[in-house]
């Protein structure tokens, strides 16, 4: 159900309080389906829902009732391959038990052993309750509902790790702290769901503690797991953590750990000048036998010669499965495959390179995909700049990949096929070499018909094992032009960091789907302008699958997404497109309207365990909010119905958002040390002298009209003295009436009497001649409001008005107004007393 905020302030209040309790029982029974509950979607909470309402209660009566079950294609397969088994289950109360403590009583499993088939029954509730699947093997583990060689069968049957629970239980795992360069992921075991936590940190010499983030309830190995970030480089920290149990009892852990260095130890015999090794072809480390340990790396330096290799080679530059190894400022050409090649290897750290015209040109295409031959059975996919397959603890930094020879197909012939600029798949065989990969000020760019497919991606999408994995950061990164995801981290998520990047030109920004083991952190990025080589676009942030590969959760925080078709939506992931995501301070911001298009969030299945708080979500189309998701866990930012708000925190620079100080988040949320500016410049053309700017007028004029406007006829430009200063906050706004079909409408900002190109706003004509602003004039008459800032700023001498139509005077019948121009720093639409907003935070990237 779609839910739009209506913008009459008189009746805010009173439509979200009733608009939220109706919502808020739809959400648990659909009023269309009783079958249908939403809110919390595991099978087994579906199939309880149903047959409460059922009114069943003998065994064939639960059973018929079964049959009549309609719901989502993956529970009505289970109940129809399972019916009198659920059906028991069901009536001995398993199914309900499994909603409470079940944990901390042996009734569950004694319902289970009554049964005739425990090991089948014991399957069931693990296919049913898929994101509770280990919890639900470990308790029976440890209650002995079954023999252990059943148990393992139990694991095979529904695809989960038996190790998990198996071999040393949850509670053999060792709780870690593992430290980045500015972050610090922090997993501690044996817990439980209703646990609560607080954690603190401070460097190891301070005296004051700092609050971090609360850990988060991670059901596939039952821990508590968070991440610490913006933290010094090289420096000793302490953190301290209270755990309170759902029984009242409290549980203290503490740590001391040292972040990573800004960069790694070099061994001063094994710096290696690019042309005292290269020669031509490829550049293999294996075969030169350049080696580190964690004592110095071997670091190989560009010193102006180009890697060029040939594609006879798999790669330009083969780390293979060296270790420790630096390279810096290299120039990477060529590859059949790759730029750069590493595997089964750690420790890697690429900084400064420039890396191109790497991967295979299509000869054939088949249905809009490019393929290496017509022998070849598969399209072209997986080429990548920089490839680190079953690579870890690296570090991918100031680098620039662009222009690989082939490109992508968009979504129009079927899934993207195609080269990438980074993949990663960061299973190292050995554990303690894997994840804790950091991808950091980087510049990863196609072009608008020369895309990626994935800018950044990871392999293995769909397993436990895939993509960043763990204890990994993506952060200060411009990434621009894929036909499908700019980023893609999809996979073990146990704290991956990504922040702080600018995303543009994809068909969705960041992608999340499946998140199979979390927490995952998304804030602080700028994911705006979306839209694959047609112009098409999904959503910003794409998730799902949380039922189908259970199943973590993604916190996405203080992030400016501005597009024009979704904020955050689901994508199926073997058919499901259920995710688990915490939202909080978000400026989501859409242009467009119909049907599942334009939604701020589009939760289709609307997961219980999902929080929406504080987002400011913003249709423009509507000028209110569009949504669908479960209103019982939203709370929306008091100014979300606001067009006025809406404008400035779109004009804002950096983006900024006025919060309750209740809603600022320990260790994320960064208050602006700018306050709003309320000087503002109003155009005022009585006693002001009009002349012809430089040679551009050829005939018309220009007269004064309701003391704050000017009217032009002809082909003329005119020029005032105004002594204007325009700032970053700078906003220009004014009314504009047009008549006839002129070539340049305008104004211009100059300090002399020459035409600069670069110093003209064009709101509208049928040529394009300096700074195009033709989107924000709507025809007729319109209220332009335009971000001058962001394109001009400086002080100028005049104001020169711009009316150019280069046709005989007879013909000419153009004419415009402008009235009410003004300059203004950007300045908030409503007192934040009025909300109780007293900080304002920095949403997105922030450019100071």
């Amino acid at each position: 159900m779609n839910f739009r905020i209506l913008k009459s302030k008189e009746h805010y209040l009173l439509v979200i309080v009733i608009s939220m309790l109706f919502l808020a029982s739809c959400t648990l029974k659909n009023p269309q389906n009783k079958q249908q509950p939403v809110g919390s979607l595991q099978h087994g909470a579906l199939i309880q829902s149903y047959l409460d309402d059922s009114g069943a209660s003998s065994l064939g009566e639960l059973e018929a009732s079964l049959r009549q079950f309609r719901a989502n294609r993956q529970t009505v397969a289970l109940v129809k391959r399972n019916t009198k088994s659920i059906a028991i289950l069901y009536k001995k109360n398993a199914l309900n038990l499994i909603s409470q403590n079940y944990e901390q009583n042996s009734s569950l499993a004694e319902i289970v052993a009554s049964t005739d088939k425990p090991q089948l029954a014991v399957s069931i509730l693990v296919s049913l309750y898929p994101i509770d699947a280990y919890r639900l093997l470990s308790y029976f583990n440890a209650n002995k509902a079954i023999e252990y060689e059943q148990l393992l069968a139990v694991a095979v049957d529904n695809n989960l790790d038996p190790s998990i629970v198996l071999s040393a239980a949850a509670s053999g795992y060792e709780n870690t702290v593992t430290p980045l360069i500015h972050s610090a992921g922090i997993v501690i075991y044996s817990q439980s769901e209703g646990s609560s936590s607080v954690v603190k940190y401070k460097e190891a010499t301070a005296a004051d503690w700092q609050p971090g983030m609360s850990l988060s309830w991670e059901p596939i190995y039952g821990a508590l797991s968070g991440s610490i970030v913006h933290l010094n480089a090289d420096t000793d920290y302490e953190v301290k953590i209270k755990i309170t149990n759902f029984d009242g009892y409290t549980d203290d852990y503490s740590f001391n750990f040292r972040t990573r260095p800004n960069s790694p130890p070099i061994n001063p015999n094994k710096i290696y000048h690019l042309s005292e090794i290269y020669s031509g072809g490829q550049l293999d480390l294996e075969a030169l036998n350049i080696y580190g340990d964690e004592d110095g790396y071997a670091k190989i330096i560009g010193d102006g010669q180009v890697i060029d290799a040939s594609s006879e080679f798999l790669s330009a530059v083969n780390i293979g499965s060296q270790a420790y190894i630096m390279l810096e400022n290299l120039t990477i050409k060529g590859g059949e495959r790759y730029g750069i090649f590493a595997k089964n290897t750690h420790h890697i750290w690429i900084k400064g390179c420039d890396i191109s015209k790497y991967g295979r040109v299509a000869t054939v295409f088949k249905n809009g995909k490019g393929y290496a031959s017509e022998n070849s059975t598969s399209p072209i996919n997986y080429d990548s700049g920089i490839y680190l397959e079953k690579t870890g603890i690296s570090v991918v930094e100031e680098c620039e990949i662009h222009s690989p020879n082939g490109k992508a197909n968009h979504w129009g012939d079927g899934h993207p096929n195609g080269p990438n600029a980074l993949q990663v798949w960061a299973y190292h065989p050995d554990e303690e070499f894997r994840g804790q990969m950091i991808v950091r000020n980087n510049r990863f760019y196609g072009t608008d018909f020369h895309r990626f497919n994935d800018v950044i991606e990871g392999r293995k999408n769909f397993e436990r094992t895939g993509g960043f994995l763990r204890d990994s950061a993506i952060y200060g990164n411009y990434l621009a032009f894929a036909n499908d995801d700019l980023i893609e981290i999809d996979g073990g998520q146990r704290n991956v960091l990504v922040y702080e990047n600018e995303l543009t030109k994809g068909y969705a920004g960041i992608s999340i789907a499946p998140n199979m083991l979390g927490p995952s952190y998304l804030f602080h990025n700028n994911i705006h302008d979306l839209g694959d080589e047609r112009g098409k676009e999904w959503t910003a942030i794409k998730a799902g699958g949380l039922l189908a590969k259970p199943g973590g959760q993604t916190f996405i925080l203080e992030n400016y997404i501005n597009v024009a078709r979704n904020g955050l939506s689901a994508s199926g992931v073997n058919g499901d497109g259920t995710f688990w995501v915490k939202t909080q301070n978000n400026v989501i911001i859409s242009a467009e309207y119909n049907n599942m298009v334009g939604l701020g969030i589009y939760d289709k299945y609307q997961y219980s365990g999902s929080t929406f708080t504080n987002d400011f979500i913003y249709n423009k189309k509507l000028q209110s909010p569009f949504l669908q998701m479960t209103y019982d866990s939203y709370v929306p930012h008091p100014l979300t119905e606001s067009s006025d708000y809406a404008s400035d925190v779109e004009l804002s620079t950096p983006h900024t958002l006025l919060i309750d100080e209740n809603f600022l988040i320990p260790n994320v949320s960064k208050i602006s040390e700018s306050a709003p500016i309320p000087q503002g410049w109003q155009f005022e053309p009585n006693n002001l002298e009009f002349t012809p700017f430089h040679d551009q007028t050829k005939y018309g004029s220009l007269t004064i009209f309701e003391d704050f406007g000017v009217s032009l006829q002809g082909n003329i430009w005119s020029k005032t003295e105004a002594n204007l200063t325009i700032t970053a906050n700078t906003v220009l706004e004014l009314d504009l009436e047009v008549e006839g079909l002129p070539e340049i409408v305008g104004l211009a900002f100059e300090n002399d009497n020459k035409v600069t190109k670069t110093k003209i706003i064009q709101f509208y004509g049928s040529q394009s001649y300096g700074i195009n602003a033709k989107s924000y004039f709507n025809g007729g008459t319109s209220k332009i409001r335009f971000p001058i800032g962001e394109y001009l700023t400086g002080t100028f001498k005049y104001l020169v008005f711009v009316l150019d139509n280069d046709i005989s005077q007879s013909k000419n019948n153009t004419s415009i107004k402008m009235k009410n121009i003004k300059l203004e720093e950007l300045n908030e639409a409503m007192s934040s007393d009025t909300y109780n907003l007293q900080e304002r935070v920095i949403i997105g990237v922030d450019d100071n």
